[in-house]
């Protein structure tokens, strides 16, 4: 913040004015949001990138999402509480938080020095994790956890989570052990150690796939999550008699009895996960981290699409 009043103040961000690819980014100063009823200003100490940050970007949601220009790209935040709005007594300043900071439109994001965010999508930062630990749990945990808590996962049931060593699955396979499945999971074998360290039995897709899987779990699965797409004919060959299946990233399961899911922000969801992870039972692995300026290089990273843990940038 370059000025110490509410009124002219201004901050750093990362910002576009038109829709396309990396090249569409820079470093501007912005003002500094106003703080809202019902909302905080977090001061950020870090953010992640999710691949939805740069398909928004490219235009990917023009048609879902109201776009005001210019646009501060992100949704996941760790920091902590600079200024509380109009009926926010559930936080103070001072209080390190995190967040999935989805707005219903999209403007104020969180690859800035600032962003402004709901209470209701906001928790306590967990103190087991580190700040850009921290940073990288809101979308992709809150993704993994409402799908495996709407397909009602239940302690002794059986889950195959497809793509399960991605930065959703792997989350994704912590939360349905801490629900008290067994969890088998998909990924190529070189990934193989890393679910067996995170307590999923490992199975290597491709062709076959779905015998591979039975021969694991020869009664057929309890339940599925989807985090990849592309799959659901293997999802319906190993589903067990009443099976429930849900997808991330193919809504023609709904055609199968499965349901199509979009992450909702939840504070209170939010809170439960960093609660497991203050419980030694969920962490986060952070792969490469830029400084703020550095933001597409962030996103090209996000891009290749070889990262095994978050990505994460710190004004």
């Amino acid at each position: 913040m370059t000025d110490g009043s509410t009124g002219g103040a201004t901050m750093r961000a990362m910002t576009y004015d038109r829709f396309g690819g990396n090249e569409v980014l820079s470093q501007t100063e912005q003002p500094l949001p106003k703080v809202g009823p019902g909302e905080v200003l977090v001061r950020v100490r870090c953010a992640a990138v999710n691949p939805v940050d740069w398909k928004i970007m490219a235009g990917g949601l023009r048609d879902l999402m109201d776009t005001v220009f210019p646009v501060v790209p992100g949704w996941d935040v760790a920091g902590v509480v600079e200024r509380t709005g109009i009926d926010a007594p559930e936080f103070s300043e001072g209080d390190e938080v995190i967040a999935y900071a989805r707005k219903d439109y999209v403007h104020g994001g969180t690859f800035a020095e600032y962003v402004t965010v709901p209470v209701r999508c906001l928790a306590r930062r967990p103190s087991a994790l580190s700040w850009q630990q921290a940073a990288g749990l809101p979308l992709a945990g809150l993704t993994a956890y409402q799908t495996l808590t709407r397909l009602g996962t239940k302690e002794g049931e059986t889950v195959l989570i497809h793509n399960a060593a991605g930065g959703v699955g792997s989350l994704g396979v912590q939360i349905a052990r801490a629900l008290g499945a067994r969890v088998i999971g998909t990924a190529s074998p070189a990934n193989h150690d890393r679910l067996r360290e995170l307590g999923a039995e490992p199975v290597a897709y491709g062709d076959g796939l779905a015998a591979r899987v039975r021969e694991t779990a020869p009664d057929g699965v309890d339940v599925v999550a989807d985090f990849v797409g592309g799959v659901l004919d293997t999802t319906l060959e190993v589903l067990g008699e009443g099976g429930r299946h849900a997808s991330i990233a193919d809504d023609s399961v709904t055609g199968s009895g499965g349901q199509w899911m979009w992450v909702r922000p939840s504070g209170s969801d939010l809170g439960r996960l960093a609660a497991l992870a203050d419980e030694g039972r969920l962490t986060v692995r952070v792969a490469e981290e830029f400084p703020l300026a550095r933001l597409a290089d962030a996103f090209a990273a996000s891009q290749a699409g070889h990262v095994h843990g978050k990505i994460v940038v710190t004004p």
